[in-house]
């Protein structure tokens, strides 16, 4: 593109787009990273109801992040028409890029958000891979919803005068820079990878390109659940005690003698008083409405969000099978993200192998992400039933020693070389029976 179009596009379509999806990424934010928007408090409020107001936050929508981005971290990818010896090229960008760490951010900001980017660019060494949140990217596409690459991708970058944009597209990364609320051209650089070089983790993709997130559709469950604690706050502070009182004590022709007697009534806990005086007590504000009104929020907050009401302190007392009903939502939850999010990152790393000239790595749709087994269960518990699947079933037990937890794929992979490297006296005995029984040349 040339330097009047760069600048139109930027001006009329992409810098709007981008201002206008950033301020309502600012209010998620603030619900994710635990500064939610506080109700509005009547105008002369003390500093003590302010604080209970603040004091009442709870970070619930980051935990229901945090629930699913705990049990999603990719470990390996594996085809069916390639062995893993065949993959390490394809791995390597992962793991030079230091991906094991960065998925991480990329998985919450997608789920809170509903997007997050990579951005595959050439580097020293091969291809770079960079996570980027949408909060600082914006991507356009031709369709939303069918392309895997986008037209357009915007950057920006805060600077202590201004604002750093860059602007790709296939061929091109140009750079601009406002100053002043002067946008200005300074120049264009090619990028080589032939695609506008940007793959997009999207956390619910519908037919229509839309991708909402895990936080924004909470926002008012998250909203109640608060405004319950700061009202139970309210009243365990100021009425959550007996207040006594008494009637006929005090003399209203002499102030001074009325402020001493409430003195007294203040520091004293036995109480006298002469004809007329009528003692007795106002009862405190029962907490018990509030702390039920708080657990039916947090249940719909569980069941909206599909996250166990164990994820949010609530301990029940269940058997095993119960507790993995409990949870069945929440896997199937894992199991579409894991789905999502494992052809992006088998996206990234075909674009990285294109970079780096490895066409047939850049051409395999058969690649898929392997992911970590997070299951709570025990380890004796899962060397059981892999146990029966070997014998009950004849899996071979080398292709399961990867899903014993605790064991990552590279560990088992170690297990493999190893048990190749140093077979066992029965492989040994198998292996010399087999060469016995084979016919003479």
């Amino acid at each position: 593109m040339k330097k009047n179009d760069v600048l139109a596009l930027a001006n009329d379509q992409l810098i709007p787009a981008f201002e206008k999806e950033r301020q309502n990424l600012d209010k998620i934010d603030r619900w994710l990273r635990w500064n939610p928007e506080q109700p509005k408090l009547p105008r002369g409020t003390d500093r003590e109801v302010k604080a209970l107001q603040k004091l009442a936050n709870t970070p619930w929508l980051n935990l229901v992040v945090t629930t699913v981005a705990q049990m999603l971290y990719c470990e390996r990818i594996y085809s069916g028409d390639r062995s893993a010896e065949d993959l390490k090229a394809m791995w390597k960008p992962w793991q030079r890029n230091n991906m094991l760490v960065k998925q991480i951010a990329i998985h919450r900001a997608a789920l809170g958000y509903g997007l997050a980017y990579t951005g595959v660019l050439p580097g020293v060494g091969g291809a770079r891979i960079s996570g980027i949140s949408p909060r600082d990217g914006l991507a356009v596409y031709a369709d939303p919803a069918e392309d895997e690459f986008p037209m357009y991708f915007i950057r920006v970058t805060a600077q202590p005068n201004g604002r750093m944009i860059r602007i790709y597209d296939e061929e091109q990364e140009y750079f601009l820079s406002v100053d002043k609320g002067k946008l200005e051209y300074l120049e264009p650089r090619p990028h080589g990878a032939g695609v506008t070089p940007f793959v997009r983790y999207a956390n619910q993709l519908d037919l229509e390109g839309r991708a909402p997130g895990d936080v924004e559709a909470l926002i008012p469950n998250a909203a109640r659940i608060n405004k319950t604690d700061y009202d139970r706050l309210l009243v365990q502070h100021f009425n959550s005690w007996k207040i006594r009182t008494a009637t006929g004590l005090e003399d209203p022709s002499d102030e001074a003698e009325a402020e001493r007697i409430k003195m007294i009534l203040r520091q004293q806990d036995i109480l006298t008083g002469g004809e007329g005086v009528l003692f007795g007590t106002l009862d405190e504000t029962s907490l018990d409405p509030f702390i039920h009104a708080h657990d039916s929020d947090v249940e719909t907050l569980a069941a909206t969000s599909q996250t166990p009401t164990t994820a949010f302190g609530k301990l029940i007392n269940v058997s095993a099978d119960g507790l993995v009903e409990a949870r069945a939502s929440l896997y199937a939850k894992r199991d579409e993200r894991q789905m999502s999010f494992g052809a992006s990152h088998v996206a990234t790393l075909r674009l990285a192998a294109h970079i780096e000239g490895r066409r047939e790595d850049a051409e395999d749709f058969s690649v898929h992400a392997g992911w970590a087994n997070t299951e709570s269960s025990t380890m004796s518990q899962a060397v059981d039933a892999l146990g029966k699947a070997a014998q009950m079933l004849g899996v071979p037990p080398r292709v399961l020693w990867d899903k014993i937890p605790g064991i990552d794929w590279e560990t088992a992979e170690s297990w493999k070389t190893y048990a190749d490297e140093n077979p066992s006296a029965d492989d040994k005995l198998a292996e010399a029976l087999a060469r016995q029984s084979q016919p003479p040349e």
